[in-house]
């Protein structure tokens, strides 16, 4: 049975191939998790700070915080002085 299972899952995989385009974005998205990740390291940091960290426009800076958010990798925090922008930072359970 266990034999049977690996050849199945083997066929599948020859089968199902992911697009190189499809490689490519993961491959970028994956590059700018890891610049934002390493700019969280310092501190929390509101949106502004962290595209300025990574050198990223503000609008591309938002995508991927949030999108990092919505997957556990960041966390908001609190919000600023100002009361414009929150703080985020790594969530310390990954």
């Amino acid at each position: 049975m266990a034999g049977e299972k690996q050849r199945t899952v083997k066929v599948m995989k020859e089968k199902r191939t992911v697009s190189d385009e499809v490689k490519a974005n993961i491959k970028h998205y994956n590059k700018m998790k890891k610049l934002i990740k390493e700019a969280l390291k310092e501190g929390p940091k509101t949106i502004p700070e962290i595209a300025r960290a990574t050198e990223l426009p503000a609008h591309e800076a938002t995508y991927y915080v949030m999108s990092m958010r919505k997957y556990g990798d960041v966390v908001t925090g609190e919000i600023d002085d100002m009361d414009e922008y929150f703080y985020y930072h790594l969530n310390q359970k990954n």
